[in-house]
């Protein structure tokens, strides 16, 4: 429904977005400029130019879902672009971060055991 989870696909938009764009020009983008499926149920994540701004768009089962927060004080880190492609895709753990404020550079994943199946 309203969720957004680990169990989806996020793609970060490589280029800073006019945030008065509604569902319509960012499904636009998704589908022109990223060559993605705005109907696959995946997450595009949008940044404003001052990065203190997040659109995020998703289909649900019968419609569209776009959530927008901004930031009182503060900015967004964001992932540098590669001007090459029209999509970056981030892990959940990358969004979560992002979405919290913590930096991304010098945020480090401690050593963790893992079994091997």
């Amino acid at each position: 429904m309203f969720a957004l989870t680990e169990n989806m696909r996020y793609y970060l938009y490589q280029h800073y977005v006019d945030m008065r764009k509604g569902m319509t020009g960012l499904y636009q983008l998704v589908k022109s400029d990223m060559s993605l499926s705005p109907v696959s149920g995946d997450v595009f994540v949008f940044f404003s130019h001052k990065r203190d701004m997040v659109k995020i768009l998703r289909w649900d089962t019968d419609g569209f879902i776009l959530y927008q927060k901004r930031l009182e004080e503060g900015t967004f880190e964001v992932p540098r672009f590669n001007p090459s492609t029209g999509a970056y895709e981030l892990s959940w753990k990358s969004f979560f971060l992002i979405m919290q404020g913590v930096s991304l550079r010098s945020a480090k994943c401690r050593k963790r055991f893992r079994l091997k199946l």
